[in-house]
């Protein structure tokens, strides 16, 4: 892996359940803590845009040809909107990755999309699609599933982003900018 790799991290900020809309903001991160742009875009709350928005955001960034990886705290956002990371992937041309402390509890998951959305199956499946792996880090592992890139080159790359914690820098400044950006001030981890 060549050093200083630039990375986007993509989180969302909070957001109530009763919001139409949560903001979710990208940091390109040169690995392994050096931040080099903020970008932000909006998804519905438990809506089904957030692949579409993500592509939209990563091709209007000047920095799009030079992103080695994304990658996403969980792979929903605002709610249950569900992010392909396949599409993703194929339609931005950059390996995605998905990453979470505590392994999924997908039954849970499945339970609370069948009592609110119509299009549970559908929304079900794309969780469920690729395989999640557990990545050792420093501190404890995390839970990864990735599309684009060898498994191997995708947990490398988890690694050497993660300065401090389980979670890698892209993704924790995502999220305390994201954090700050709502709330004033930024607090709590992704």
């Amino acid at each position: 892996m060549k050093p200083h790799v630039r990375i986007l991290g993509i989180d969302d900020s909070p957001f109530k359940f009763k919001d139409q809309h949560a903001l979710v903001v990208g940091a390109l991160v040169r690995v392994p803590n050096y931040l080099e742009s903020v970008m932000k875009t909006e998804v519905v709350v438990d809506g089904t845009d957030a692949t579409l928005k993500l592509v939209e955001m990563i091709k209007r960034s000047r920095y799009r040809e030079q992103i080695k990886a994304v990658m996403l705290d969980g792979i929903t956002l605002a709610g249950f909107n569900v992010v392909d990371i396949e599409q993703l992937c194929s339609s931005t041309g950059t390996p995605v990755i998905t990453i979470t402390r505590n392994k999924p509890d997908l039954e849970k998951m499945r339970d609370a999309m069948m009592k609110y959305f119509d299009d549970w199956k559908v929304r079900y499946e794309v969780i469920t699609k690729l395989e999640l792996r557990r990545v050792k880090t420093e501190h404890k592992p995390v839970y990864v599933s990735s599309c684009g890139g060898d498994d191997r080159e995708m947990d490398a790359l988890v690694s050497a982003a993660t300065v401090k914690g389980a979670i890698p820098e892209p993704i924790r400044i995502a999220h305390l900018v994201a954090s700050a950006m709502v709330r004033g001030e930024s607090y709590g981890s992704p």
